[in-house]
């Protein structure tokens, strides 16, 4: 099988990358290799669905630019295509006055990444939006909205095929090598050989594994972590009308337990963030060898471990014990009680480590020739996806020199 172009990975950056490119070259036969049997399976299918504002991300970096951006986009992207999605705006709460400098911080970025119509306000104003949550101090959010991310990333890979009746989804095919040649690139399935003339991997989870140790020279690795989250029961749904979120941890790039109306009903609570033994292990206690080999062979493990050990524990007693869970719950919403909360799904989100156990906070990319590696795509990447996904593509056109038509 041969084609112009290859995408591997069908998450929503793979999707959306096939989406613009399929824009930007609508003549060339394009490729979205997905190794499951449906689009947006992990990461994409299993995050809050929330359509975040930019307003946590620090001004002029890559998620600043390209959340705001592209979370423009999106809704506009969703309005037009009938994505099922809801701009209801969210509140970020602080309990303590403690908490008051971060959240302040947050507003400032708000304002320098010109997130629209955001507003800091006192309890009284945090009762009218959200009456069952106690805070001192919050920052009304009204542009933050959610989306069904699955659906937004089938309907661009649709479009991307009826771009030109050459384009093709594959999917139940799984990417075991590639290899570059000459002028080509031979990417080898379970099922075939696919001989592409460019490709750009968006493998998530497996992001580093695809890329190899010759792109990332081990200097950088995948590192899961799961996400639990609850539902509220039935009787205690009244208590959340749209988002409540604490004010973040400014040590960690997770935004805390927070309460999220689904966009297709019932209320979500969580996550926490805990490591994982197994990258596609959904379950608490799902285990793989080579994941976890993987992961304690890479030094930048243990020195994540190392800094951050206490913040882990704490984690795993979120984990494994509700009541713990619900106290963090209660912070927001203190009249919740244990039984109003029932365990539910989780999701496990792909963090890219260096070396030194830090966290890569931005997007990060990294080409070889014909095939380009996105290596790093943490959140707001499903927010960001159009935006992200066009600039995947010029970096592409600008590494390859590809002609526009």
């Amino acid at each position: 099988m041969n084609t112009d172009i290859a995408i591997i990975g069908g998450g929503i950056i793979g999707c959306a990358v096939a989406y613009k490119m399929s824009n930007y070259f609508p003549d060339k036969k394009i490729i979205l290799i997905e190794k499951e049997k449906e689009l947006a399976k992990h990461q994409t299918g299993r995050n809050s669905g929330v359509i975040h504002s930019g307003i946590y991300y620090k001004p002029g970096s890559y998620k600043a630019i390209n959340c705001v951006k592209g979370r423009r986009e999106l809704v506009t992207f969703a309005k037009e295509h009938k994505v099922p999605h809801d701009v209801c705006g969210k509140v970020i709460v602080a309990t303590h006055d403690k908490e008051l400098p971060q959240l302040n911080k947050v507003f400032q970025n708000g304002l320098a990444n010109e997130v629209e119509g955001i507003e800091m306000i006192d309890s009284k104003k945090i009762k009218e939006i959200e009456p069952y949550c106690e805070g001192i101090q919050a920052i009304w959010v009204p542009v933050t909205g959610i989306i069904d991310f699955p659906a937004a990333a089938r309907k661009m890979a649709e479009l991307m095929k009826h771009k030109n009746n050459h384009n093709e989804i594959l999917l139940n095919t799984e990417v075991q090598q590639i290899i570059q040649e000459n002028e080509e690139v031979t990417i080898i399935t379970n099922h075939n050989k696919i001989t592409a003339k460019h490709v750009i991997v968006c493998g998530g989870l497996q992001a580093d594994r695809l890329a190899g140790k010759k792109i990332t020279q081990n200097k950088v690795a995948i590192v899961g972590f799961r996400g639990d989250y609850y539902d509220l029961a039935p009787q205690a749904q009244h208590k959340v009308k749209n988002l409540i979120y604490p004010v973040p941890n400014p040590q960690f790039p997770f935004l805390g337990v927070h309460f999220t109306r689904m966009i297709h009903g019932g209320i979500e609570c969580g996550p926490n963030a805990v490591f994982v033994f197994a990258r596609e292990g959904y379950s608490r206690t799902a285990f793989s060898w080579k994941d976890t080999l993987e992961a304690f062979t890479f030094k930048g493990t243990w020195k994540f471990f190392a800094k951050h050990w206490k913040f882990g524990i704490d984690e795993y007693r979120g984990a494994f014990s509700k009541s713990f869970f619900l106290k963090r719950l209660q912070k927001l919403i203190p009249s919740l009680t244990i039984d109003e909360i029932v365990p539910s799904r989780c999701g496990i989100r792909a963090m890219a480590l260096d070396e030194n156990g830090n966290m890569l906070d931005d997007f990060y990319m990294q080409s070889n020739g014909r095939v380009l590696h996105v290596i790093n795509s943490p959140s707001p990447a499903a927010t960001a996806s159009l935006a992200y996904g066009e600039e995947i593509v010029k970096r592409a056109i600008s590494i390859w020199n590809i002609k526009l038509a």
